[in-house]
């Protein structure tokens, strides 16, 4: 059955099919032949062909023979044009940001690394200036830049980071002297991105109603449908770490009181150990107690298997409520999972409904490391260019 586009004409409908086509060739990790995608795409050989020519001649596609192939002409496999479109994404985190630039397929190439003071100045000031430098260097092949954020974000802008004491600082505004007027910036929550990253190129892809949790400093976790973060009524979703779920009356910086996330975490390892947590310090002394008690360190453990069970207990409570396929985890959950897997699982099983405990969501740790994030600010920016939208703004360059 032929896919319904609402296309009226010739020249929509074309639109429509190149959208289609790059979006299939972008979502697959142009890993698919092109015979694979016309078929996937229910489009005619000759449509496709004539498709596929156009995008090459546009520098949007380029054509490798594939690595397995029999008698005859090779097999093709359409994939990113070394002239073609770049989304920058930026992982900006309470101590420094990252920046790297994605192709169309989804490989992201690391571009530049660096800390902060924690002031919106001291942060948006050397990364505007560094994505200043990237933009000049991709020229018109950079088609927009994504931007996560280690909090809530209001109004497609509006940044609060409470360990920071940031309230509704403007992204597009500290980034404006970086950013030539009319670049596309798409900002987010680290942790919806990361879900985003999870549900398209990580253990979610496929899955219908999941759970994905970011753990950082604290922690951060959104319900994914249908591939999906979703951002609730006024978009601030992605704030499961600030359920009152420790059964404690301390204060949050975000204002609430005995909020998850503080039990969970780089703050919550060093404040079991007795030492100075918050304002977006002490990673590496998080990381050295994890470091320890991979080695057996009884003191290390403790305050790893105390954020392993503090984790669990919430999982279950969500699970309880959302009724996942599946739990992901990503940044430092990945070490509380693989290092407190015990005290995890005991508290997750405690907690539980028993109609729920009858039927377990798997739980598994992010393969995608800590560059979910970035590769979720990427995926943002390529959702907005892979539209017929989008590619009427595309100028193709003649070499790289």
């Amino acid at each position: 059955m032929r896919t319904v586009t609402g296309a009226t004409t010739s020249v929509e409908l074309r639109e429509h099919n190149r959208a289609r086509l790059l979006r299939a060739v972008h979502d697959c990790g142009a890993s698919r032949t092109r015979s694979q995608l016309t078929k996937d795409l229910d489009l005619a050989r000759g449509t496709a062909s004539v498709l596929v020519t156009r995008l090459s001649e546009d520098s949007l596609l380029h054509e490798e023979p594939s690595a397995e192939h029999g008698r005859g002409r090779p097999t093709q496999i359409p994939g990113p044009h070394p002239c073609g479109p770049v989304a920058l994404a930026a992982d900006l985190r309470e101590d420094g940001w990252e920046i790297a630039a994605g192709e169309l397929g989804g490989r992201i190439t690391p571009l530049a690394a660096r800390p902060h003071d924690g002031t919106p100045e001291g942060a948006f000031g050397p990364l505007a200036a560094a994505l200043r430098t990237h933009l000049q260097r991709y020229g018109s092949r950079a088609v927009g830049i994504g931007l996560a954020v280690p909090g809530p974000v209001r109004d497609d802008r509006l940044v609060d980071v409470s360990h920071l004491g940031w309230r509704a600082v403007d992204a597009s505004a500290g980034l404006a002297c970086g950013i030539p007027a009319g670049t596309r910036l798409h900002v987010g929550n680290d942790t919806a991105f990361a879900a985003l990253a999870e549900a398209r190129r990580g253990r979610m892809a496929g899955v219908q109603v999941g759970l994905h949790l970011h753990v950082d400093f604290d922690l951060g976790g959104v319900l994914v449908v249908g591939g999906r973060p979703l951002g609730g009524a006024t978009g601030v979703g992605a704030e499961f770490g600030h359920m009152p779920l420790t059964g404690r009356t301390d204060p949050c910086p975000c204002g609430a009181r005995g909020c998850w996330g503080m039990e969970v975490g780089a703050n919550a390892l060093l404040r079991h150990l007795g030492l100075a947590a918050g304002g977006g310090r002490g990673r590496d002394q998080a990381q050295a107690i994890l470091a320890r008690s991979g080695k057996g360190d009884p003191e290390a453990a403790a305050a790893v298997d105390a954020g392993a069970r503090a984790l669990g207990r919430g999982i279950a409570a969500l699970v309880n409520a959302h009724d996942p396929e599946i739990v992901t985890m990503s940044g430092l959950g990945v070490d509380l999972f693989t290092q407190g897997r015990a005290a995890l699982s005991e508290a997750f099983l405690a907690g539980l409904m028993r109609i729920r405990a009858e039927r377990l969501p798997e739980l598994a740790p992010s393969e995608l490391g800590w560059s979910g994030a970035l590769l979720g600010a990427m995926e943002s920016v390529f959702d907005a260019f892979l539209t017929p939208e989008g590619l009427r703004t595309w100028r193709p360059r003649t070499r790289p």
